[in-house]
Formats: C-alpha cells, sequence, structure tokens
C-alpha cells in the first residue's frame, strides 16, 4: 500500500518537468522563410542603371515569386522548387524567367540562384548573430546581421506585426563608392522588401552618381494558389 502513495507524487513531477521542457522550446522563427507549396509573392520592382552622371536607365516591371513541388539539390537535400516569374505586359499573364530551391537546412535558410547557395537567413534571428551569405559558393564574402527583429512594418497598403531586417552590407561611402543592401522579411509571407545600392560617386557625394545599380522589391501582393 505504501507504494502506491510514492508512485503517484512521482508521475505528477515528472509531467511537471516534461510540460516545463515543453513550454521553454526554442521557437526559431522559420515561418520568417515560409516553404508551403503554393506560397507566392508579388513585387513591384524597380531597377535603375547608372552608366554615366548623365545617363540613368530606369525599368519597371512586376516579378512573382513561387514555391513549388519538392525536389532534390545540387547538394543532395530536399528542397523545394522557387519560381521566379515576370509579368508579361501585353498578355498580362506571368511568365517563368528563372528556376531556383530553396530549403531551410537546421539553422539555415538558403536560396540557391543559378547554382549558387546564398545563405539569406540564419534562425533564431538576434541582434548578435552575423554571417557570410556566400560561405557557401565562389563569390566574394558578404557579411550580414539582423536589425529591427520582431518589429512591425507596413508596406504596399498591408501592416505587418513581426518583421526582421537583414542588413547585407554595412554602408559605406568612400571617396568614390556606396552600397547599401538590405531585405525586410515578414512572418508566413517571407521577403516583402528590398533595398540595394550599389554606386559609383564623385568627392563622397551619393547624389553625384556616375555608375553603379539600385534595385528596389516592394511587397504588391502575397497569398497561396
Amino acid at each position: 500500500m505504501k507504494n502506491k502513495y510514492i508512485f503517484i507524487p512521482l508521475i505528477l513531477i515528472t509531467l511537471f518537468y516534461s510540460c516545463k521542457k515543453d513550454n521553454n522550446a526554442v521557437n526559431f522563427h522559420e515561418n520568417y522563410f515560409p516553404l508551403t507549396k503554393g506560397k507566392f509573392v508579388e513585387y513591384d520592382v524597380t531597377y535603375i542603371k547608372h552608366n554615366s552622371s548623365t545617363l540613368h536607365d530606369t525599368s519597371y516591371y512586376v516579378l512573382k515569386t513561387l514555391v513549388g513541388d519538392t525536389i532534390i539539390d545540387n547538394q543532395g537535400r530536399i528542397a523545394r522548387k522557387f519560381y521566379r516569374h515576370i509579368l508579361n505586359t501585353q498578355t498580362q499573364l506571368f511568365e517563368i524567367s528563372d528556376l531556383w530551391t530553396a530549403i531551410i537546412d537546421g539553422e539555415r535558410a538558403e536560396l540557391v540562384e543559378e547554382n549558387q547557395r546564398i545563405l539569406k537567413l540564419v534562425f533564431a534571428p538576434t541582434l548578435s548573430k552575423e554571417w557570410d551569405m556566400n560561405a557557401f559558393n565562389v563569390y566574394e564574402p558578404l557579411l550580414a546581421f539582423y536589425e529591427n527583429i520582431h518589429k512591425p512594418f507596413s508596406i504596399g497598403g498591408f501592416d505587418f506585426d513581426s518583421t526582421i531586417t537583414v542588413i547585407q552590407e554595412r554602408t559605406e561611402v568612400t571617396l568614390i563608392d556606396y552600397s547599401l543592401k538590405t531585405e525586410t522579411y515578414a512572418k508566413d509571407v517571407g521577403l516583402i522588401y528590398k533595398y540595394y545600392k550599389d554606386l559609383n560617386i564623385n568627392d563622397f557625394d551619393t547624389l553625384n552618381v556616375v555608375g553603379g545599380e539600385e534595385i528596389y522589391y516592394r511587397l504588391k501582393n502575397y497569398g497561396v494558389e
């Protein structure tokens, strides 16, 4: 009889610590990089090519990304097809321009662009994290870090409660160069804003541009199809 009174409290203690462990489970916030099949995002894109101080070519188009079926990537891992479409302004239909792959591998979110692995995000996002986006490809190192973690952000008529911003390159201004690259991600949507400047300038003047390029992605629409 005595043993059963000891056994019951032991069960309660075990359940207590099991529940406590589950409640303290780490949230890696991987839904900043959602890979659900059929998930799409549309962007208004502005591309500016600076050829000289007087020649600046600007183009506008609508880009759509779409998460597709699973695929074995170039590292032998199970990834997702990641389609990129451009809107044909004459037919008003999206046409495929690229087929990339996307994957969350452990604490890394990767996008394979033209067979080059780009380390887009690392989880969980914290202000102390810093990583080389080009650690797994042939490009020059590109250090990235987080700003504005889990902060609200509004764009294109959409309001998001929780977003993160990745600074892909620290702001640099020299006598002849200016560069700044950032991306903002929203939970359950993915990339919602991209700001890219890589310019040749005169005499530290960021408004006196003589070469380089600018790219802006602004969220237009998103959903699941």
